[in-house]
């Protein structure tokens, strides 16, 4: 009966509405520092088995093709886009980013992350009170190091390698600060996103791995620049035409079941 196809458009217009809500978070953050972009997996549900394929037919061959019917689609997950985004130049002391693979971390409270640190790939950084790199957001989290920048220094510079140095009026070489890590995992897409532009751990993402910038596997830090976002608007445009004409003939296919109902319905009459 057209119930069927009434619960299969249905199951997809509501994977569509999450495919949407995943587009629209995408280009909302498309000025974002470090922001990853998300795509939407679909897979097919459960179907209705009506014949076996392989049946032996009246005279003894067997059925080249079986009878199944589908019952819809629904969203199997959400995977993120660890590409790499452009390298803005900002020419700013405290600006770095990641060329290449690794994030920064940065501690949190521990509600937040059962460990007390999460990871970010934005690298727009500023001084506490107490001299200290914080994550230039709302909540100003600190980077996990042992850098503390002296109120007398007059240049900060950030090293490839992670190494920080500044420059002590008085001083003829500039003095060490601190080395900044990084931290990589074996699967980056199992990051729990927590927002403020950060990630925590989860059994799927595997636990950290560290090691200095420019370690096998792990990137240089560039600083004066900033990884912009890696969202590509012209893709997303096209993801959001194709959602909508889908999100449509979804619509028209419960607008047919419903008119054949309707038809069956008025068969006595």
């Amino acid at each position: 009966m057209a119930t069927v196809s009434l619960y299969s458009a249905a199951s997809g217009l509501n994977a569509l509405n999450t495919q949407l809500d995943v587009i629209a978070n995408n280009l909302a953050n498309i000025n974002t520092q470090g922001f990853k972009a998300s795509r939407v997996n679909f897979q097919d549900l459960l179907y209705q088995e009506k014949r076996l394929p392989g049946v032996d037919n009246v005279v003894g061959d067997r059925s080249p093709t079986g009878l199944y019917v589908g019952l819809g689609v629904k969203v199997s997950g959400t995977e993120l886009n660890f590409s790499q985004g452009p390298l803005l130049t900002t020419d700013r002391d405290l600006d770095v980013a990641v060329d290449g693979e690794g994030f920064f971390e940065v501690t949190v409270e521990d509600s937040l992350a059962g460990s007390g640190i999460a990871y970010t790939r934005a690298g727009n950084f500023l001084k506490n009170n107490e001299g200290q790199l914080v994550l230039a957001n709302d909540s100003g989290y600190r980077l996990n190091t042992n850098v503390t920048i002296p109120p007398e220094a007059t240049k900060v510079e950030i090293q490839p390698n992670g190494m920080v140095l500044a420059e002590i009026p008085g001083q003829p070489e500039p003095e060490q600060l601190g080395q900044i890590q990084l931290a990589t995992f074996v699967n980056p897409q199992g990051l729990k996103q927590v927002g403020g532009n950060l990630y925590v751990e989860s059994a799927a993402s595997g636990p950290p791995i560290a090691g200095d910038p420019g370690d096998e596997g792990f990137g240089l830090l560039r600083n004066g620049f900033l990884e912009a976002s890696n969202v590509e608007p012209t893709k997303e445009l096209v993801e959001l035409i194709r959602t909508q004409r889908a999100f449509e003939m979804n619509s028209q296919t419960i607008r047919a079941a419903d008119e054949t109902l309707r038809s069956v319905s008025q068969l006595r009459r």
